[in-house]
């Protein structure tokens, strides 16, 4: 007995080359680390949680300074001017009779504070939105996480039944050759026809050929379940002493909070950030109230006598932008631009439309989370029935395959017979491997449905 233990060790040693053991909540944990889709969408929770704060601060006044140092000519002349694109040139002096091209320094030193402090609600609704874009990112960050969870528990038990199963087809390569080499002996010996030894070779082509395609299967399996982990190329060896046991979440009648489920949350708070938007664009029909304030120092190299003496001024650097005069304004304003309520009724039609469409949405993955419910319950019974019958069919199989090759050995009965019951014990055995992972399978399925993945992982 331990002999056996010891060649199924270096079995699997021998189909992993130096294999790396993995346990399910390694995997899981790694993945939800390491893969690109989850971390960039966590990235993207903390990137609007940064934008509420933003969002809040756009609510400060607007606190303006400038300095600027000139050197130029002061010639004006009358006439209506409109500043268009803000190119027009301030130069502030006398229309005088005749152009001149006297030229001094001059400064300008402005600071200006503008404050829209009520806005009917806008400045608030703006700050709600961005809190909803944030729960809406982490919502959706958090669903994320949670399917790919139950991706990799997916990949990994897909992993592990796969294993199972080349250990299933290497026994039964193991009792073709046995068939094989009996019946050689037999035939030389002069006791069995040829036709034996050949149908017994086929038999453990066959079986080599099984085994084969399973190890392939088990490849691909495996650099899926490294994909979805988001690690270098590795073979791993999953842990199979968890198919020897029941899951006590199989047995447990807790119901659920459907609310619960990350999913739905994901697009209850897409619905929310729809709604949100629909206020602030109903919000934009009202005007602003504004608060502001001005303060200027200037300074000039032309003499307060200019406009009778053009010689009165100065090329001095120093003496030009040093500040003589000062002003002052504040006021309130009311700015409120009409033809934006009607822009605005079409964005919140818009809006409306865009919010029904995420209510279907959401009806229709709730619908399709309830039926995915249903049918894991029914599939955990399945499940369950064919996990206590699975052994009775593997002992009944080994029985018929031993009274099979008994009889066979003994001249009683042909190849055909042996070769049969051969094939019923692989099935058997192979159909155990698939159920005994089935019955995770379906627990896995029950907590994607439910979105509680905690019922699964806590059976580890």
């Amino acid at each position: 007995m331990h002999f056996k233990k010891l060649m199924l060790l270096l079995l699997l040693y021998s189909l992993h080359g130096a294999g790396q053991n993995l346990s399910l909540k390694e995997a899981v944990d790694t993945g939800v680390t390491n893969y690109g889709l989850v971390t960039a969408k966590g990235k993207y929770a903390q990137a609007a949680q940064e934008t509420v704060k933003q969002t809040r601060r756009d609510y400060l006044p607007n606190l303006n300074l400038s300095a600027q140092q000139d050197y130029g000519t002061v010639n004006g002349q009358n006439g209506p001017l409109y500043g268009l694109g803000g190119l027009g040139v301030a130069s502030s002096g006398l229309p005088l009779a005749e152009q001149n091209y006297n030229a001094a320094f001059g400064a300008l030193y402005l600071a200006n504070i503008n404050w829209d402090f009520f806005t009917f609600g806008r400045m608030k609704q703006r700050i709600t939105l961005a809190k909803a874009d944030a729960q809406r990112q982490q919502k959706d960050f958090e669903q994320e996480q949670f399917q790919h969870k139950i991706r990799i528990s997916a990949a990994y038990l897909n992993l592990l039944a796969s294993q199972r199963l080349v250990r299933s087809q290497q026994k039964n390569l193991e009792r073709s050759e046995v068939v094989l080499k009996n019946a050689a002996v037999r035939v030389i010996n002069g006791l069995l026809p040829g036709v034996d030894s050949t149908l017994a070779s086929a038999e453990v082509s066959r079986a080599k050929i099984a085994l084969n395609q399973i190890k392939e299967q088990v490849k691909l399996q495996n650099n899926e379940l490294v994909r979805l982990m988001g690690v270098e190329p590795a073979d791993f060896v999953t842990d199979t002493t968890l198919i020897a046991r029941v899951p006590k979440g199989v047995i447990s009648t807790e119901t659920l909070n459907d609310s619960l489920n990350p999913i739905r949350q994901f697009y209850m708070s897409r619905i929310n950030y729809s709604n949100q938007q629909l206020k602030l664009f109903r919000r934009e029909y009202w005007p602003t109230f504004s608060l502001f304030g001005v303060f200027q120092t200037r300074g000039s190299g032309f003499n307060s006598d200019y406009a009778t003496n053009q010689n009165s001024y100065t090329q001095n650097y120093f003496d030009g932008i040093n500040p003589t005069r000062q002003n002052y304004l504040m006021g309130v304003g009311m700015t409120w631009n009409i033809t934006s309520i009607a822009r605005s009724s079409k964005k919140v039609s818009a809006q409306k439309l865009i919010s029904s469409g995420l209510q279907d949405e959401y009806k229709a993955i709730d619908l399709q989370l309830k039926a995915q419910d249903d049918a894991a319950n029914a599939r955990l019974g399945f499940a369950m029935q064919n996990y206590k019958e699975a052994p009775r069919q593997v002992n009944a199989a080994q029985q018929a395959y031993l009274q099979r090759t008994t009889l066979y050995n003994n001249g009683l009965t042909n190849l055909v017979d042996v070769t049969q019951a051969l094939y019923i014990l692989n099935r058997a055995e192979t159909d155990r491997d698939v159920i005994y992972t089935n019955v995770w399978q379906a627990l896995l399925m029950k907590a994607a449905a439910t979105g509680d993945f905690n019922l699964f992982i806590n059976e580890f």
